[in-house]
């Protein structure tokens, strides 16, 4: 009984993750002014730089917290930020945007399914198929069931 008391906690434990306060060092960034190493020294380095085009950085924010015991233990999502800006070739700031909790949409996938039937995959499968046969029975003498 004695172990257990101390370690109860009633203080919130909120896990943070990305840059602290987000929403407030992003409005300090200004379109066709600031430029990338205004960026990284404001923000840091990017979570996510675009593959397809350097010019596209993404920085994000989420603090979480667990929340009551009714709900047990279950985590509250408390901040989810996104912030993307868009630079010109010559790192310049020209497009941001900025997104929060409220603008996440609830997506819903569909449960159908759709088979593709193709004589590629039925080879492959055939090829493998068979060099098990071989490497099971590699004199073929075994009766196949």
């Amino acid at each position: 009984m004695f172990i257990l008391i101390p370690n109860c906690s009633l203080n919130e434990v909120v896990n943070h993750h990305g840059v602290h306060f987000l929403e407030k060092k992003q409005e300090k960034l200004v379109i066709n002014k600031t430029n990338k190493n205004d960026i990284l020294n404001r923000l840091g380095p990017p979570s996510t730089k675009s593959t397809f085009d350097n010019d596209l950085w993404i920085y994000l924010e989420r603090k979480e917290s667990k929340s009551s015991i009714v709900t047990l233990g279950r985590k509250k999502l408390i901040v989810n930020n996104v912030l993307i800006i868009e630079m010109n070739e010559m790192g310049i700031l020209v497009k941001k945007k900025f997104l929060n909790k409220n603008d996440m949409n609830k997506l819903k996938f569909s449960k159908n399914t759709t088979n593709v039937i193709s004589s590629k995959d039925s080879f492959i499968q055939d090829f493998l198929v068979g060099l098990r046969q071989k490497i099971n029975d590699p004199l073929g003498q075994k009766k196949i069931d």
